[in-house]
């Protein structure tokens, strides 16, 4: 399949990272949001990033100028009908997944594949809001998406084998890596690293080592490029708790059970990078 413009549904951290990486690649891109302020807040989240790379050489400005040129914003979701491949990018919740895809589902053409971004819901789920259950799939990619060389490809039992062909062609094309992962929560990468990321913590809750002790064991004795609690305040840590309920959920296993101080963490907004504060102070 001949993909030549791509639409975006979200466009927040993740969804801007994904415009971004699409448009350097030539891809014409159309990004959806919610509304105005929402929309400006992404392309804005864009910019900046093209502009970091321009100043640290990493990319040339009339590069960043002609990558800018191939990004559209609207907050209508049938803008996207023209779109030769989509990609869903919004908050981590199965509902809200559900009617953007039954949106599209009725938006675009019959033969056209939609993916999510999802780190942890069903496919299949997601799928089931639609009529072209084989032309549906994760495409996962991991934050910050300029940077990530990695995109899970997850597909349902309902994804048929030309679908996942046309997604790894496509992830392939962004100069990223393709993993295949069947449709499992967690997939590889967040069912392996968030049961390690909820140890961390419960060694700390634990008094067992110190918040520096921790991370800089992780990283002088695994050879990790960050600790573990520095990498929760970078992931946030909603979003750990967030996946961590779907996975204890789901399999039942103690390991993947909130420890009581990331709980209480969260209750009280301190959720890392983005509020300021978390295991590290950030203001």
């Amino acid at each position: 399949m001949d993909i030549k413009k791509i639409g975006i549904v979200g466009c927040g951290q993740m969804g801007s990272g994904i415009a971004e990486v699409c448009a350097k690649a030539g891809y014409e891109v159309t990004v959806v949001e919610l509304d105005d302020p929402a929309l400006a807040r992404g392309l804005g989240r864009v910019q900046k990033s093209m502009a970091k790379a321009v100043e640290k050489g990493k990319l040339a400005p009339a590069d960043m100028e002609a990558a800018l040129a191939r990004i559209t914003g609207t907050v209508r979701i049938e803008d996207l009908a023209d779109s030769d491949f989509v990609v869903e990018a919004v908050y981590e919740d199965l509902p809200t997944k559900q009617k953007v895809f039954a949106d599209l589902d009725r938006t675009c053409p019959p033969e056209v594949i939609l993916t999510t971004n999802t780190s942890s819901i069903s496919i299949a789920a997601i799928a089931s809001a639609t009529k072209r259950g084989d032309k549906v799939l994760g495409v996962h990619f991991f934050n910050p998406v300029p940077v990530m060389k990695l995109v899970e490809l997850v597909p349902s039992l309902m994804t048929g084998e030309s679908a996942i062909a046309t997604a790894r062609g496509f992830v392939e094309s962004l100069g990223k890596t393709a993993v295949l992962a069947k449709d499992s929560p967690g997939f590889i990468v967040n069912r392996l690293l968030v049961a390690y990321l909820l140890d961390a913590i419960r060694v700390y809750e634990q008094g067992l080592a110190s918040r520096d002790d921790i991370d800089a064991a992780m990283q002088l004795g695994a050879n990790h490029p960050m600790g573990p609690l520095a990498l929760s305040d970078f992931i946030g840590l909603d979003v750990i708790k967030s996946v961590a309920d779907v996975f204890f959920q789901e399999y039942g296993e103690a390991r993947f059970k909130s420890p009581p101080l990331l709980t209480r963490m969260v209750t009280a907004g301190q959720l890392g990078r983005k509020t300021g504060k978390g295991f590290y102070d950030y203001k």
